[in-house]
């Protein structure tokens, strides 16, 4: 059986309902929705909740799962909600510093967005609630053998992990004669080689050959995409937040080249690549919102509460790049920015 099978059975099982509210929020501070939650009339007026957010880098996914978190929490608690966002710009040390600074201004809950920042929230504290999103698989990013999807600690949160068999078969669909692909992440981030390693196993059961390419950081990003368009024809992305900083910089070498790539999540395929098998980052950010509102006010014990995974999972295009690279894509993909 496929991986595509396995994975089908287990997002299916774990599949969450997300409740879509379009805002735009960047502030540190607290804001009020006019169209709160019934559950809002819940809250003791008098009780102001201060939440630590600390978000490893800026880019368009981890943005708008953090937007997503406040919006559900603003529903929720309204004008009882206080905001303290903050962002590592890359940096597993600013990660530390900001969740060690959270637990000394007793804050009531974290969110950690991306796995740097679960991992640092996680040393910083085993008592303050610490919820996470943009994970793509706990048990990695917290070195976790006996996992049962919850960590039996003060952790819990919303993954963002696709199907990487449906992104393995899209690059399929879309290059069947594709000769070897190129699997470019960066070496300092567990999830992403959780995921390299899973693509390789779909590449395998397709008889694709296949090279990895992996960086340290953003430096050396440039003279490895070179190396690798000169070996591939395809190349691969996973949702990896180094390469999501600098898609740029992937798209100025593989765009000349001709060499298209497959996303692993919806803002890198828009910075470079041509196709993407992804979710909606605000939607998992709104879930973990919602899954804050139950450990603050209805008192759940966030180590009791399952991982919550996305619903959906959308075949999406960039159309520009499709343009400038002579590909059509077939029936059953969406534009990137079409909907929603």
């Amino acid at each position: 059986m496929k991986l595509k099978k396995i994975f089908a059975a287990v997002l299916a099982a774990a599949a969450l309902t997300m409740t879509m509210t379009a805002c735009q929020s960047n502030t540190s501070s607290d804001a009020a929705s006019g169209d709160q939650s019934s559950n809002s009339s819940e809250v003791n007026s008098d009780k102001k909740y201060n939440i630590g957010i600390c978000q490893l880098i800026e880019h368009p996914a981890l943005d708008a799962a953090t937007e997503g978190f406040m919006q559900a929490l603003t529903d929720k608690l309204g004008d009882n909600v206080e905001f303290n966002k903050q962002n590592a710009q890359g940096e597993s040390t600013n990660c530390t510093t900001i969740c060690n600074t959270f637990v000394a201004g007793n804050v009531d809950l974290i969110l950690a967005n991306a796995t740097g920042a679960l991992q640092a929230a996680a040393s910083a504290t085993n008592t303050i609630p610490i919820v996470g999103t943009s994970i793509t698989n706990y048990a990695v990013a917290m070195d976790l053998d006996d996992w049962a999807n919850k960590t039996s600690d003060n952790i819990t949160g919303t993954s963002d992990l696709a199907p990487i068999d449906g992104q393995e078969d899209m690059l399929v669909e879309l290059f069947p004669d594709v000769k070897q692909v190129g699997i470019l992440y960066c070496s300092a981030e567990a999830n992403s080689k959780y995921q390299v390693n899973l693509f390789e196993q779909a590449l395998e059961a397709d008889g694709i050959a296949y090279k990895e390419y992996s960086v340290a950081d953003t430096n050396e990003i440039q003279a490895v995409v070179t190396t690798a368009i000169g070996e591939c024809d395809v190349l691969y992305v996973p949702t990896d937040n180094t390469l999501a900083n600098a898609a740029e910089t992937v798209r100025n070498v593989v765009v000349p080249a001709k060499i298209p790539v497959i996303a692993g999540e919806e803002g890198i395929c828009l910075g470079c690549g041509v196709a993407t098998l992804s979710i909606s980052y605000y939607d998992i950010g709104y879930k973990a919102g919602e899954m804050a509102y139950d450990i603050l006010v209805n008192g759940t014990k966030a180590g009791d509460m399952d991982i919550e995974f996305a619903p959906q999972f959308v075949k999406e295009y960039n159309a520009d790049l499709c343009t400038e690279l002579g590909i059509t894509p077939p029936e059953g993909y969406v534009a990137i920015g079409a909907e929603g």
